[in-house]
């Protein structure tokens, strides 16, 4: 028997791939005959967010929320979670999915408070890499690690995007306090188009956002240091809190006009810009660039690190040691010389993407792990 549940699903900030995995789950969901909402950041993603937002109105029977969510740690976080609690309260939500740390803490929170007061509500939680990505031996990792250990025992479930993730959150948080599920990102069938380059197209092409720990500057490093530097051109697409500093960095490096950065734009209206993406970060979750790209069957040049090798396995991919400028190179280089063996292996990377990451087996999968609470608590109340 098919249950019509009451869903909510909070995140910080309306961007990048969490929403776009949210946007993903919302959809499906509601198409699944489920009542749907979303609460996010009031000040977050600008005009483009607005529109995204606007865009999911049609799915989200329970409202699309913005209260002001706190980047940082701070006194603000409590009237966050008070406002998360309401909404959740008037939505009569069954389930509240905070996905991300800031997200997930709020969606913890929230319901561990409504559970107190006498509703049946559900808290899970997604990382998205998150507090994950903090090395555990740093200041901040041990703040991040130890808020998560806290916030673990709220916890009635826990979905990761990978098998990469779970393991990260079992050596750097705990072991699991709850029933876990892995569900790895998907795209849909209509996505898996081929892109071409244009007549301009650079030789290599960034997406992302343009921060220390997507690898920009090794890139610029690497195009600095090959051989052929006088004749590789590369663009940057995307912004961030260190785009100024990338662009000093470009001047320093006199690369000239041979790297241009473009702002932000949609990643496929982007994929026409270059030849080959690169994607040199230093950490990543399940990045749906790299599903993306993928699809529109684009060379790509990766770093080992995240739920990458999980994507590209058994495809003969290569992948590059994170912040290694020198191996980088090498394979910048070799992709000159032989773009059409990179050509090659885009194909057979889009043909394994298309058969092991799909939208509709994500949701389902989330689905079903919505439904194991809903049955345990079941069978706990009639055993009693």
């Amino acid at each position: 028997m098919t249950h019509q549940r009451r869903i909510l699903h909070c995140l910080r900030a309306p961007v990048g791939g969490l929403f776009r995995h949210v946007r993903d789950l919302v959809k499906a969901q509601a198409n699944a005959g489920h009542s749907v909402g979303i609460i996010c950041d009031s000040g977050s993603g600008g005009a483009s967010a607005r529109q995204a937002l606007a865009g999911l109105d049609p799915y989200c029977a329970l409202g699309i929320g913005r209260i002001a969510m706190s980047r940082h740690i701070g006194l603000r976080d409590i009237s966050a979670t008070r406002a998360v609690r309401r909404l959740a309260i008037e939505a009569n939500a069954q389930i509240l999915h905070g996905h991300g740390a800031k997200g997930g803490a709020y969606a913890r929170l929230a319901a561990a408070v409504m559970k107190k007061g006498g509703h049946k509500i559900f808290a899970c939680y997604t990382p998205h890499g998150g507090s994950l990505h903090y090395d555990r031996a740093s200041i901040a990792g041990c703040i991040f690690h130890t808020l998560e250990k806290l916030l673990a025992p709220l916890t009635d479930i826990l979905v990761f995007e990978s098998q990469y993730s779970a393991g990260l959150y079992e050596i750097k948080v705990a072991p699991f306090p709850c029933e876990v599920a892995v569900a790895p990102n998907g795209l849909w069938p209509e996505e898996f188009k081929a892109v071409k380059p244009s007549r301009d197209a650079a030789d290599f092409l960034f997406v992302g956002e343009l921060r220390h720990l997507k690898g920009v500057d090794i890139l610029l490093n690497a195009l600095a240091g090959m051989r052929q530097k006088e004749k590789a051109t590369a663009r940057i697409v995307g912004s961030g809190p260190d785009e100024a500093e990338f662009q000093r960095m470009a001047q320093q490096l006199q690369l000239g006009a041979s790297v241009t950065f473009t702002g932000a734009m949609p990643a496929r209206e982007a994929f026409a810009l270059g030849r080959c993406i690169v994607l040199p970060s230093r950490a990543e979750s399940f990045p749906y660039i790299v599903l993306e790209a993928a699809a529109a069957r684009i060379p790509m040049i990766l770093t080992h690190v995240g739920g990458i090798p999980e994507i590209v396995a058994k495809t003969g991919m290569d992948l590059v040691p994170p912040g290694d400028t020198a191996a980088l190179i090498v394979q910048m280089e070799n992709f000159l010389d032989d773009p059409a063996g990179y050509a090659d292996r885009a194909g057979i990377l889009q043909k394994t993407v298309s058969e092991r990451y799909q939208a509709p087996q994500m949701a389902k999968t989330i689905l079903d792990s919505y439904e194991r609470l809903f049955e345990r608590t079941t069978s706990a109340n009639e055993r009693s």
